[in-house]
């Protein structure tokens, strides 16, 4: 016997549902990653703007979803304050930022 699909599942069959579904997702992860960072490592809105040199209100509208994109820069000086590395991968080559000044890579 199959069981019924629910009321999640039957919606996601829908292709609107599902494309809406899935943007305001892919939002929610980055705000909500970065809301667990900043807890994790009891970071204020205030002293994370400090040390990363980006304004509160960036933070605080990345936090909240209002800004839905972000400057590699800023992504860059984030990951950077929390102790993370930023990367990039193509097949053997790995490129790692290391500072946000110009943005230099190093190639591992």
């Amino acid at each position: 016997m199959t069981k019924p699909l629910s009321t999640f599942e039957r919606k996601m069959q829908d292709e609107n549902f599902k494309q809406i579904f899935e943007e305001g997702y892919k939002e929610l992860l980055f705000s909500e990653l970065m809301i667990a960072i900043m807890e994790k490592d009891n970071k204020s809105i205030r002293k994370l703007a400090e040390e990363a040199k980006i304004s509160p209100s960036i933070i605080q509208n990345l936090r909240s979803g209002k800004q839905e994109d972000i400057k590699l820069k800023n992504l860059v000086k984030i990951a950077l304050v929390f102790g993370y590395e930023l990367c990039l991968k193509k097949k053997d080559k790995e490129f790692i930022f290391q500072n946000t000044e110009n943005l230099s890579l190093k190639e591992v």
